[in-house]
């Protein structure tokens, strides 16, 4: 049944848009921005409290962060959607090891930050915060965490930052409201609607934020590391990434899928941190 909740939803929206277009793109918006959040289970929240935890505000609302202390630079980290600070856990406990200075947060919407809303922009906004607050470094961002990564480091000054290491990064944030658009089968109006609200939110239609826009003239080390046969994002968005970030290495893994958990993946952002 759940296959096909998508096109029911559509087709509610699409049925709302003849008689109120604003009610339709209200509810196209929202379920594009919400993210399911679980409660946090004891073992994450037990890990999470080994750290100095801190509420920063930004608009309306708070952002979780968590900071372990270290003598060396500092590095921010980035979770992606319907994820939180947790995922961390391995990265975190071998960059304690080597004395860096650590920062991760709760995206908007996730984890114990507040917002009823999430977005890639929004999470750009709330990174330049949390940056320029912390003075990063590095700065490393998984899925769609990376992509907010590049558009905060090519939206904002942050002068202490001298290297992005890009995880299972989605190359354009056209093909993810595409995608979404059609498998919700939204009508023209709808799609229109959309467009324009990310217009009047962000000054640019969905068409800037693509790949070109997004990633050249970063002026960063970058290091992309994306699994062959990721199933979420493809190893294409990796290779469009790469054509435009030209200071960037590519690294190719295969059989470690989005979430690229793994020692191999650790080593190699240890190597390109520690140069």
């Amino acid at each position: 049944m759940s296959e096909y909740l998508p096109k029911i939803a559509g087709s509610t929206i699409n049925f709302i848009s003849h008689f109120s277009i604003q009610s339709a793109t209200k509810l196209a918006v929202k379920l594009f921005s919400t993210p399911k959040r679980e409660k946090p289970s004891q073992e994450e929240v037990s890990y999470l409290n080994t750290s100095i935890q801190e509420d920063v505000t930004y608009k309306d609302f708070s952002l979780k962060t968590y900071h372990w202390s270290g003598k060396k630079d500092t590095i921010l980290l980035a979770h992606g959607w319907e994820s939180n600070a947790y995922r961390w856990k391995d990265l975190i406990n071998q960059l304690q090891a080597l004395d860096y200075n650590v920062i991760a947060l709760d995206a908007p919407a996730h984890g114990n930050s507040g917002s009823k809303v999430f977005n890639a922009l929004l999470y750009s906004e709330c990174l330049h915060v949390i940056i320029k607050k912390n003075q990063a470094n590095i700065i490393i961002g998984h899925s769609i965490g990376g992509t907010s990564c590049a558009i905060s480091t090519k939206k904002y000054n942050l002068p202490s930052v001298n290297k992005l290491i890009l995880l299972g990064a989605p190359s354009s944030l056209v093909r993810l409201l595409d995608n979404y658009i059609d498998m919700m089968s939204y009508n023209k109006k709808v799609f229109e609607a959309v467009n324009q609200y990310y217009l009047n939110r962000y000054n640019h239609l969905s068409e800037y934020f693509a790949t070109e826009n997004l990633f050249k003239n970063i002026p960063l080390q970058g290091l992309i590391i994306h699994d062959k046969k990721d199933r979420i994002i493809s190893y294409r968005d990796a290779l469009e990434i790469s054509k435009y970030y030209k200071d960037a290495k590519l690294i190719k893994t295969i059989g470690l899928g989005h979430g690229l958990k793994s020692d191999k993946v650790y080593q190699y952002i240890l190597d390109f941190i520690n140069v």
